[in-house]
């Protein structure tokens, strides 16, 4: 049977490279059913300090972001209310020529400010907006609406691809609450949450929720 094919979508201050190192554990826990691909945000983030909440304060030699809540300062915090961003356009269009080269995906995974994106790239398939998108399926962890005023036309109506919600409870940077806030604009989230804080969970205890949301997907891509 055929492993599934899932672009996946790292966090802001993250980069491919720095976050397929940081799903080693996914990559091992799920290594016959998924195959990951990694992309890069289109935007480097300039090394200054950042203490908002949902900024990844720190981030990667090689820091990335999908887009700037602060466009003036190129900075990017979850809980910026923003009237207008900096930076989604091009981001959107790195995600479509991945899947025109590297493609195509069964599926999209994405992490923090990568799993805001996620949620943004459902509601444009879903709008018939990026036609070539092709996803069936989203796994979200540690995800967000975003608080830009200009993004709000992504949430009009819940997006009926099926996905997955994974969140810690400890999470200090992307609080368990900002990733329920999302669930209403999906018609029927699954959810798995974890007790920990601000990374993708594959422990052992999560192989079970992880394969059976992939298995129905599976048995579609060997027909």
């Amino acid at each position: 049977m055929a492993p599934v094919r899932v672009l996946c979508v790292h966090g802001y201050r993250q980069s491919a490279a720095s976050f397929r190192e940081k799903t080693g554990a996914l990559r091992k826990l799920l290594k016959k059913q998924v195959e990951l691909v990694y992309v890069d945000a289109p935007h480097c983030v300039v090394q200054v300090q950042e203490n908002h909440v949902g900024s990844n304060a720190g981030g990667d030699q090689d820091s990335r972001g999908w887009w700037f809540s602060d466009p003036e300062s190129g900075t990017f915090s979850a809980q910026q209310q923003c009237e207008e961003s900096s930076g989604l356009e091009e981001s959107v269009a790195a995600v479509r020529e991945a899947v025109k080269l590297r493609g195509p995906f069964d599926g999209i995974l994405g992490f923090s400010q990568g799993a805001a994106l996620v949620a943004i790239l459902c509601a444009l398939q879903e709008q018939h907006a990026e036609p070539d998108f092709g996803f069936r399926f989203a796994i979200l962890v540690a995800a967000f609406r975003s608080a830009c005023a200009e993004h709000q036309r992504f949430y009009s109506a819940p997006v009926r691809m099926p996905s997955l919600h994974v969140f810690g409870l400890e999470d200090r940077v992307i609080p368990d609450s900002m990733s329920r806030e999302l669930l209403p604009c999906f018609l029927d989230p699954q959810v798995l949450t974890h007790p920990g804080g601000h990374f993708v969970p594959a422990a052992s205890a999560h192989r079970k929720t992880y394969q059976d949301f992939l298995e129905a997907f599976r048995l579609e891509t060997s027909l």
